[in-house]
C-alpha cells in the first residue's frame, strides 16, 4: 500500500507549483494546505484537504477517506486552533472551530451534494464526520 505521506507530498508539489490547482482525482475541487502543529509532537505538518468556501471561511471535513478514526489534522486543530491555510498563492491566518449542530448540517449535507463521494466515506466511516470552519483572524 502506498504511504500517505507520499501521496499527500505529490499533492502539495503539485497545487504549489499550480497556484492551488491540482489534476488527477481532485481536479476542479476547492482545496487548501492545511498546516497544523502536532497536538503532542510540536512538528508543523502541512495537509491538502478539499474545502468548501463558507463566506470568508473554509469548511474542511475530517473524513479520513471513509477511516474508523478520526484524522490526525483534526486532534491537532482541536489541540492547537491558531494556524494557517494556502489558498491558491496566498497564505492566511485561520482559528478552526468544529462546527456543530444545524450549521454542521447545513455545510456537511452541500458538501455529499457537491462530492457524492463524502456520502460514500460516511458510511464506511461508521462515525460522525466532523465539519472544521477555519475562520480568518
Amino acid at each position: 500500500m502506498p504511504d500517505p505521506r507520499d501521496f499527500n507530498q505529490a499533492i502539495i508539489e503539485e497545487f504549489r507549483a499550480n497556484a492551488g490547482r491540482v489534476g488527477g482525482r481532485f481536479e476542479g475541487a476547492p482545496m487548501v494546505l492545511l498546516h497544523h502543529t502536532g497536538a503532542r509532537s510540536g512538528i508543523e505538518r502541512v495537509t491538502p484537504l478539499v474545502c468548501q468556501p463558507v463566506g470568508e471561511a473554509f469548511a474542511v471535513f475530517g473524513s479520513k477517506a471513509g477511516a474508523p478514526t478520526h484524522p490526525d489534522w483534526y486532534h491537532n486543530l482541536v489541540a492547537n486552533p491558531d494556524t494557517t491555510v494556502e489558498v491558491g498563492t496566498e497564505v492566511i491566518s485561520v482559528r478552526a472551530r468544529v462546527a456543530e449542530g444545524d450549521e454542521r448540517e447545513r455545510i456537511w449535507s452541500r458538501q455529499k451534494e457537491l462530492m457524492p463521494g463524502f456520502a460514500e466515506y460516511e458510511k464506511t466511516a461508521g462515525r460522525e464526520i466532523p465539519v472544521v470552519i477555519l475562520e480568518r483572524t
